[in-house]
Order: structure tokens, then sequence, then C-alpha cells
């Protein structure tokens, strides 16, 4: 009976620890389930920026963001995904709303300014821009800079910039093919070509820089197909294209011949270069 008053405390004192370690146990148990969540909501949320329906990104961000009010990374998927399925000026205002916040950072303010350049508001683009420190040195700033030096025809600082974005990154074929369009626009059409012609080869099934170069070397009165890869349809695009560049130019009997080889080079029928020939009585 003597020994009761001792393992009374014993006891006592062993459910306290077990109790201490079960409290332990359901707090690690908690951490690591929260853990993985977080882990899980990251891999969905990449997914829906870069594979996912914008659509259905745009209403996954926005409920998750309205779940979640402090959780600033949800706020930027919504931004990024508005930007994607084409509402860019939404998107602007929720990047305001970010970089308003203590966590707004320099790649918020490019993404503004990015949102802001679709919408062609170039002068908010440019402030946007000029808000971000010249140390803050990325692709993605500087292919921005370039387009708003572009909008002002600064040819010398958008050359600058094209050139600096081509190097800081390892696949500059948008770059090149922008600064090529850059060219084009000032009546540059060899520098141009140059510029088509290295994007495809960083890129070779760039459409988008195969139209460009044909227009390009059209420029120069040089309406034979580049040598560059491409698909019997696009062939017969490219030859369109050749084309009308050449009735535009007064060329008017070698773009009726290059119509011709349009028609007869796609493998469907090609009505818009059937309506073209048509129109020059050919």
């Amino acid at each position: 009976m003597r020994q009761i008053p001792f393992l009374a405390p014993c006891l006592c004192g062993a459910l306290a620890l077990a109790g201490c370690v079960g409290a332990n146990s359901d707090a690690k148990s908690k951490a690591a389930l929260h853990s993985v969540n977080l882990t899980d909501d990251s891999n969905l949320s990449e997914i829906m920026l870069t594979v996912g329906d914008p659509s259905e990104a745009v209403a996954y961000f926005s409920k998750a963001a309205a779940e979640n009010p402090s959780r600033i990374d949800l706020k930027r998927g919504l931004a990024k995904s508005l930007v994607r399925a084409g509402k860019a000026d939404q998107a602007i205002a929720v990047w305001a709303t970010i970089i308003a916040s203590p966590e707004g950072s320099n790649e918020d303010r490019v993404n503004l300014a990015d949102a802001q350049i679709r919408i062609n508001n170039w002068a908010a683009a440019e402030a946007s821009l000029n808000s971000v420190p010249p140390t803050f040195e990325t692709f993605e700033r500087y292919r921005l800079e370039a387009m708003v030096a572009d909008s002002k025809k600064n040819w010398k600082k958008a050359d600058s910039f094209y050139e600096i974005a081509a190097g800081l990154t390892t696949r500059p074929s948008g770059v090149y093919n922008n600064w090529g369009f850059s060219k084009l626009t000032r009546g540059d059409n060899a520098g141009a070509e140059r510029l088509f012609l290295q994007a495809l080869t960083y890129e070779p099934q760039l459409f988008t820089a195969k139209n460009n170069l044909v227009l390009a070397r059209a420029g120069q009165h040089k309406y034979d197909m580049p040598v560059v890869n491409m698909t019997q349809q696009e062939r017969a695009q490219l030859l369109y294209t050749a084309g009308l560049a050449a009735v535009k130019q007064g060329d008017v009997s070698v773009g009726k011949d290059l119509l011709r080889s349009a028609v007869d080079t796609a493998p469907s029928y090609f009505e818009a270069a059937e309506r073209s020939l048509t129109a020059l009585g050919g």
C-alpha cells in the first residue's frame, strides 16, 4: 500500500508524456500534410499556367485567390492566366494590386509593362519599365524595352535592347523575328532578311519568320523562295505572300506567276490566291 502514492505520480507522468507524444505526432502530421498540400497546389498552378485551358486557369486562380487572399503566388497566377486568356486589361488591375503590396517585385513590374503593351498603352508600359532599377537585367525586361523603343522609333536604342535580349535566352527566335520586323518597318530589308534567317536557325518551324523573310526578300525584288524548310502548304502560302508583295511593288506579271504557282502548289484549293489572280485578270 505504501507503493501506491509513488506509483500514482509515475502513472500520471507516463500518461502526460503519452499525451505530449500524441500531440507532437499530430502537429507533425498536420505540418507534413500542409506541406504536401502546398506542393500539390504549386504543381497544379504550374499546370494551369502552362498547359491548362486559359479560361479554366482564370476560373481556378480567381477562386483560389479569393479563398486565400494572403497568397501572393495565387494572385500572380491569376494575372498571368488573364493575360493568356486575352484579358490583359483585367490583368493590369491585378498586377497593380500585387505591386502595391509589400511582396511586389521588379519582375511583377515587368509583367505589368507586358500587359500594358498588349493593350497598346505604350506610355504606361514605359513608366512601368522606368520604375525597374537598371540592375534588374532579365530577358523579358530587355525584350519589352526594345518594343517600347520601337514604338518611339528610337532605332538605336531598340537595336541595343534587342541584342541584349537575344543574349539572355537560349531560345532567341522570337527576339530575332521581332527585331527583323522592326528592320522591315524601317525599310532595311537586307538587315531584316538576315535577322529572319537567324530566327529560323533557332526555330526552323517558325512560320511567322518564314513569311516575314519572304516579305523582306520581296522588298529587294527577290521573289524566289528562300532555302528554308517548308511544307507544301507553307510553300503555297509563301508564294501567295510573295505574289501580293510583287503586285504591290508594281511587278504585276511576276505577281501573277507567283499567285498561279500558289494555286498549283496548294494540296487543297487555295481560294485566296485564286481570288487575287482573278482580280488581276489572270
